[in-house]
């Protein structure tokens, strides 16, 4: 059973993931994501004013990136399969709400790894430029995948309630960005003669810039692994229930 279960999310992931590559999209949104990481890093992030090698700038503008890109691709996964009818195929295959939605988030997910393993050549750059902590460097792209995961999954769950890919991106988009302005400096600063210290520090502990912040510095936590992959299997969940309510939609 768990041989068959495997198999059939490979095969789900395989479809889902040569499908980005059968139009544009995919080369559109890789470049795109590489042009707007090095104008992040070298101009809005001072990367030779600061005078130091290391990635911090690049990595810190990585929650805003995604929370424009990451939702342009998980408005796809859903919605397209309820506009087009094919979701009615897709139901009748011998997989289970679960292999389906975890089949295509994986899919999503890998992609959007790609794109990210791409920016290779930054890391390159400041190891000719100096003698950085690499170790560092490799838990804050470890941070940022598991971060683009989270947003994918709320992105997985917003596709799967409406059938409007615009919707679903706007809808998305706005829960990402409650993640992670729950944790910004200026909103926690705002709050803090509003609500009691033990309040803004649990909703500090839900944001996503909290624990990618701690992953960046290098301290790879189980706290902060366990968060995304807890925010990634609850939304996921969330997605099966909505596709199963919805199927005959």
């Amino acid at each position: 059973m768990l041989k068959g279960s495997i198999d059939s999310l490979w095969i789900i992931t395989r479809r889902e993931f040569s499908s980005y590559f059968v139009t544009p999209i995919a080369y559109v949104f890789i470049l795109i994501f590489l042009v707007l990481s090095g104008v992040f890093t070298f101009y809005l992030g001072n990367f030779y004013e600061r005078g130091q090698a290391d990635l911090t700038p690049f990595f810190s503008f990585h929650p805003w990136l995604y929370l424009f890109l990451v939702p342009a691709v998980s408005m796809r996964l859903w919605s397209e399969e309820r506009k087009s009818g094919s979701i009615e195929l897709l139901m009748t295959l011998p997989i289970t709400r679960f292999e389906a939605v975890v089949g295509k988030f994986l899919a999503a997910w890998i992609f959007t790894g790609i794109a990210l393993g791409l920016t290779f050549p930054l890391w390159l750059t400041v190891n000719y430029l100096g003698q950085p902590d690499n170790g560092v460097i490799l838990a804050s792209y470890l941070g940022s995948w598991l971060m683009a995961g989270a947003f994918l999954a709320i992105g997985s769950c917003a596709s799967a309630m409406s059938k409007s890919q615009v919707i679903a991106f706007i809808f998305s988009g706005l829960v990402c960005l409650t993640f992670i302005l729950a944790g910004f400096p200026l909103v926690l600063g705002a709050l803090e003669d509003l609500v009691p210290t033990v309040i803004i520090d649990t909703i500090a502990s839900l944001s996503f810039l909290t624990h990618f912040s701690s992953i960046s510095k290098g301290v790879l936590s189980l706290k902060d692994i366990i968060y995304f992959l807890g925010i990634i299997i609850f939304w996921l969940l969330a997605t099966v229930i909505i596709v199963d309510l919805k199927k005959g939609a």
